[in-house]
């Protein structure tokens, strides 16, 4: 069985999920900082939660800026991200039902 996710990787799928489809726009959605959010896009990829794609050059030059990779979920990226938002949930509610 593969290892739990951490909440920065969750929150990550869950931007991707929600439309948030490149690597800045990830870093600007989260507020999370470039350092993390790279390195987690990587070992998402390598586990097969996500797919990259870079976008057409073309597209980038008429636009004056770097090329850009577009990231979505897998459909085992999806199933992952509804089972580990239920595992935080619960957890959650045994917070809650421990502090009162």
């Amino acid at each position: 069985m593969p290892r739990p996710l951490g909440l920065t990787s969750i929150r990550i799928l869950a931007a991707v999920q929600e439309g948030v489809a490149y690597g800045l726009d990830i870093v600007t959605s989260t507020g999370m900082p470039s350092g993390t959010v790279y390195p987690t896009l990587g070992r998402l990829r390598k586990r097969g939660l996500v797919r990259a794609r870079w976008e057409d050059d073309a597209l980038a030059e008429a636009e004056g800026r770097p090329r850009r990779r577009y990231y979505e979920l897998t459909s085992e990226g999806r199933e992952v991200l509804a089972a580990e938002v239920g595992r935080v949930d619960r957890i959650a509610g045994e917070l809650r039902g421990v502090t009162g």
